[in-house]
């Protein structure tokens, strides 16, 4: 039973016809090109598939499409704006935050949603925001200074923030 589907996706009004049972992810991926979710373990577990749905993370692969309707998505392809990086980007960059990259998405997109609840987190606040996103990577440590540094929340970095500068 095909069902239509009408949402905003990275700014951009999208309708289209689906299958009732599909997942949000075989409708980004297969049907719109959408390239940055992926799917790693197609159980929620990993973190692959992150998408942002109304300012909230979401697991794409087991969301059903059908869920999406009226609603705002953002994949990291919506992100950047008239071309340029977001200072959470940069910051990734210039972190060497990643080696693969498989994870980044779903890792940049939880981190944009932590951000925009609390511009300056703790440490602690940052790795439970990217908890559900697997990396086998990094180790973690050069994605947790990327984003305590898009703000500065933590001086130096990896330590809680303490109010004020502190010296090493």
């Amino acid at each position: 039973m095909k069902k239509k589907l009408s949402f905003v996706l990275n700014d951009r009004k999208i309708t289209l016809e689906i299958a009732a049972q599909e997942v949000l992810l075989e409708v980004l991926r297969d049907k719109l090109g959408v390239k940055s979710p992926k799917c790693g373990c197609d159980r929620g577990d990993c973190g692959t598939c992150t998408v942002l749905m109304n300012g909230k993370t979401v697991r794409s692969c087991i969301v059903l499409a059908v869920e999406a309707d009226g609603q705002r998505l953002t994949t990291l392809e919506g992100l950047m704006k008239d071309g340029q990086m977001t200072p959470l980007q940069q910051s990734f960059l210039e972190h060497n935050s990643f080696q693969c990259g498989f994870c980044a998405p779903g890792v940049i997109l939880a981190a944009t949603e932590l951000l925009e609840r609390n511009p300056k987190p703790s440490g602690d606040e940052i790795k439970e925001a990217i908890s559900g996103n697997l990396c086998r990577c990094t180790g973690y440590l050069p994605i947790v200074e990327a984003i305590a540094n898009v703000n500065n929340a933590l001086t130096p970095p990896g330590r809680e923030r303490l109010g004020k500068k502190v010296r090493s």
